[in-house]
């Protein structure tokens, strides 16, 4: 059985997903046994690997972008909490 957990988010840090909370991000989803997608809602783009920091950098997002999070798998739901938490707390 397959689980699914789903969320969208709106990116506040100055920074967007680049250099530190990008990594932070990164590091985070990787601690997961489930498959992570990002996608930036804010240009149509394709979902990509939320573990792999140059598919994170390349979705360009910013500061105000939405994303949409996708996590299917081994601990889903907890994967999608922890990085909602961590975008929410503005990547404190």
């Amino acid at each position: 059985m397959s689980h699914t957990a789903q969320t969208t988010l709106t990116i506040h840090h100055e920074a967007g997903l680049h250099a530190r909370p990008a990594a932070r991000f990164v590091k985070l989803a990787g601690t997961f046994p489930c498959t992570i997608t990002l996608r930036n809602l804010n240009k149509d783009a394709k979902a990509v690997n939320a573990k792999s920091m140059v598919s994170v950098l390349t979705q360009g997002v910013n500061q105000g972008t939405r994303i949409e999070l996708v996590a299917t798998g081994e601990q889903a739901a907890e994967a999608i909490a922890a990085l909602t938490k961590l975008i929410e707390s503005n990547f404190e």
